[in-house]
């Protein structure tokens, strides 16, 4: 868990310190406050741009210098991140004082994040839907961010010779292909891993007064005997006139199915949506914690907003069985009445204060 976060000059907060006494974090303000920054700064202490996907310049608070960093103690290491006003895209990470890759963060920590913005998942691109899937799949196999920025970036070179393909060196053609080949196999492998795994937690769990779902992979290969090196090599022709890569991993989709009404979740209710999205949650934490013998850093922006109080209550409860560190953001306190103990935090214009529990 994380014992300490220090942020300076990130989004509206020129500094700010938090010490948590629980393992629920609560943080309470108007809208506009900086809650969600704050959750945002703990995201990324694990690889990635963070639970908004943003440019990292953009991070930097608006007047000041140009930089920001964050910093936590955790578990008697630190882990920091951040950028310098003369490199503001270039991600800066010290593991223990000592430079680091980003990757190197999923080794320490895993976290998995639910916004307001993801109550559309379902309904969003295919993209999007991959991302919550690769995040869930990192916190169970670290090594996953490290294949999946090899195999964008060898697919991405594969595209740029296949834009003028008579004169592409098919030497340097295979080179690339094969370089997908291996990281898009470990890709697929976790992927399928994690969702074999997740869905037999998911079986075991109430389905109520949360949704139970159903996941699966959507897009993988019907052609799996196939090696994806060998498919790439026969398919350039077809890549070069799409323009891109029609074959490979960065092509699955996730796909949800409501158990009890036999139905996708694009076609559910809002809310029943949220609800498949807090049991796949739910789930993933206890086989985080089953699996690396460490709960999950789960951050819930607005989770308790559009719950009715029996459901609240019922959510906290379940959240407090997995054994996570939980940060969680509203409005105002009222709607946390039922959480037993929590650290609380007041948030103004980008100051934060502890709140009298």
């Amino acid at each position: 868990m994380i014992g300490r976060l220090t942020l300076s000059d990130f989004r509206n907060h020129a500094d700010a310190l938090i010490v948590p006494d629980h393992a629920f974090i609560v943080l309470t303000g108007d809208n506009g406050a900086g809650k969600t920054n704050i959750l945002e700064a703990v995201s990324m202490l694990v690889p990635g741009r963070g639970l908004r996907g943003a440019a990292l310049s953009a991070m930097a608070r608006q007047g000041g210098p140009g930089s920001f960093g964050i910093a936590a103690d955790v578990d008697g290491s630190v882990l920091g991140t951040g950028v310098s006003a003369q490199a503001p895209e270039r991600r800066q990470v010290r593991i223990g004082g000592v430079a680091s890759s980003a990757n190197a963060l999923a080794e320490h920590l895993s976290i998995v994040w639910l916004t307001p913005a993801m109550d559309r998942l379902f309904l969003d691109s295919p993209g999007g839907r991959r991302r919550f899937l690769d995040r869930l799949t990192l916190a169970l196999h670290p090594a996953h961010a490290g294949h999946a920025s090899r195999y964008d970036a060898a697919m991405r070179a594969r595209n740029r010779l296949l834009s003028d393909l008579r004169q592409a060196d098919p030497a340097w053609l295979s080179a690339l292909e094969a370089q997908m080949g291996e990281h898009g196999e470990a890709l697929g492998q976790a992927r399928t891993d994690l969702v074999a795994r997740l869905n037999l937690v998911l079986a075991e769990q109430p389905d109520v007064p949360f949704a139970r779902p159903l996941i699966a992979i959507d897009g993988e290969e019907n052609e799996s005997d196939e090696p994806l090196a060998a498919r790439l090599a026969r398919e350039r022709r077809r890549d070069a006139a799409a323009g891109r890569t029609l074959s490979g991993p960065h092509r699955h989709d996730l796909s949800v199915i409501h158990i009890a009404k036999a139905q996708p979740a694009a076609l559910c209710s809002t809310g029943e949506q949220k609800a498949l999205l807090l049991s796949i949650l739910l789930a993933h934490a206890a086989l985080v914690t089953a699996d690396r013998g460490q709960p999950p850093v789960l951050l819930l922006d607005e989770v308790a907003a559009h719950l009715d109080p029996s459901r609240r209550a019922a959510l906290f409860d379940r959240l407090a069985q997995t054994g996570a560190q939980i940060w969680m953001t509203g409005t105002e306190y009222s709607l946390f009445n039922d959480l037993s103990m929590a650290t609380q935090f007041t948030v103004t214009a980008g100051h934060v204060f502890r709140s009298a529990a």
